[in-house]
């Protein structure tokens, strides 16, 4: 059996900007990818069907035999595993008219995705599920994956050793291969603390879990982890974080406040870059969406900010509260940033204009390098399609 994790195009929308260079099933959800849930889970390889630009990174890796077609923005537990475990082919599995699974063909892929599988026979699945359906729903989220992926990883491993020097309450934390704390206070009473192979939590770190750190990332001196927060593979992180994502391969590394957001691959923050996640009047937050090219009710009274992948912010930018930042803006200028900076913005304000694919390029090759990593051509045509798809963003907004 093989799993295909499917993105139907409003699904993919209303996750926008982060879903424009990645297929949903390729978001990190607590310490993994929903991707890498779904193969250990199931113990079955995965691969994607999602937008046809993104096939050539994202490629569907099966072409004989029966296919478990699961919506892409779906975590897994063993309630789920055991419901589709029993579905049969020509079978769909929803709840409530939302779509969750279904088993089939792959030589009926294409044409049941197409008719949003409505020749399927229905099984209706009565239990709770975590779906990711709009951005928020990432951060709010995270503290209970983070916890799910901490017993996944961990059950039947013992642990690296963990340093006398750290304060340790609790005992609830992994330390993978080549990982290392020193002089730090790690609190894991709240929730699990995971500590990724050959990553580092220096000197004066205080943490409260659930936390996860990924593979070859930084904890620098004196940083603030509250609770829910992931930081990805390749990152280096300072100042505070809470209730927050940090996909990976990204440098927030210096003090500066992120909470209730998500921060993409690939981006940088300059030294005291703070973000709002409550209203001054504390009123419920607002998100931009580009399918209506308007703003939505969240319902939430904490939101921060959608940061999606190659974005950047210069020295001392603030973010107000509810602010979704597009595909490679890069942000300066001294003035404080819309609560919609568009993709491939060049600067705020009056002087804003396009930062251009070519002058992009150039940087993105130079980021690149600096974690051991190839700006290839696959990573430049995804960047060609999302500055076409977002041309009218930047039009209304620039």
């Amino acid at each position: 059996m093989h799993i295909v994790l499917y993105d139907n195009p409003e699904q993919r929308v209303n996750l926008y900007p982060l879903s424009l260079t990645r297929p949903v099933g390729d978001f990190r959800v607590g310490t993994l990818t929903i991707a890498e849930k779904w193969t250990r889970w199931m113990n079955v390889s995965v691969s994607y069907l999602s937008a046809d630009y993104l096939q050539l990174k994202y490629p569907l890796s099966i072409t004989v035999g029966d296919v478990l077609i699961i919506n892409g923005g779906i975590c897994p537990d063993a309630t789920l595993c055991a419901a589709l475990d029993g579905l049969k082919v020509g079978e769909k599995l929803i709840e409530n008219k939302q779509f969750i699974a279904a088993k089939t063909d792959i030589r009926a892929l294409a044409e049941a995705c197409a008719n949003d599988f409505a020749a399927y026979k229905p099984v209706v699945y009565r239990q709770a599920y975590t779906a990711i359906r709009y951005p928020e729903d990432i951060f709010l989220q995270n503290g209970a994956e983070i916890i799910k992926d901490f017993n996944l990883l961990t059950k039947g491993r013992t642990s690296a050793n963990i340093s006398s020097t750290v304060k340790l309450l609790g005992d609830a934390i992994f330390l993978e291969e080549g990982a290392s704390a020193e002089c730090c206070t790690i609190n894991t009473l709240k929730g699990p603390v995971y500590i990724g192979r050959n990553s580092e939590i220096w000197e004066g770190a205080l943490i409260r879990g659930p936390f996860s750190l990924g593979e070859n990332s930084q904890v620098k001196l004196g940083t603030k982890i509250y609770s829910n927060v992931t930081v990805g593979p390749g990152c280096r992180v300072g100042g505070e974080l809470n209730t927050c994502l940090i996909w990976g391969n990204s440098s927030k590394g210096h003090e500066g406040y992120f909470g209730s957001g998500v921060m993409g691959e690939w981006c940088n923050w300059g030294a005291d870059t703070n973000n709002s996640n409550l209203k001054n009047n504390y009123k419920n937050v607002k998100l931009y969406h580009y399918g209506t090219d308007a703003y939505r009710n969240t319902g939430l009274q904490f939101c921060g900010l959608i940061m999606a992948d190659h974005a950047k912010c210069a020295i001392n930018t603030a973010f107000n509260t509810g602010t979704v930042v597009g595909v490679a803006a890069s942000i300066f200028g001294g003035e404080v940033p819309p609560t919609f900076v568009p993709d491939f913005s060049w600067g705020v304000g009056e002087n804003a204009g396009v930062y251009e694919l070519e002058k992009m390029f150039e940087t993105a090759e130079l980021v690149f390098a600096r974690r051991n990593c190839k700006f290839d051509p696959i990573e430049a045509s995804i960047l060609r399609k999302v500055f076409e798809i977002t041309i009218k963003q930047r039009n209304n907004k620039i």
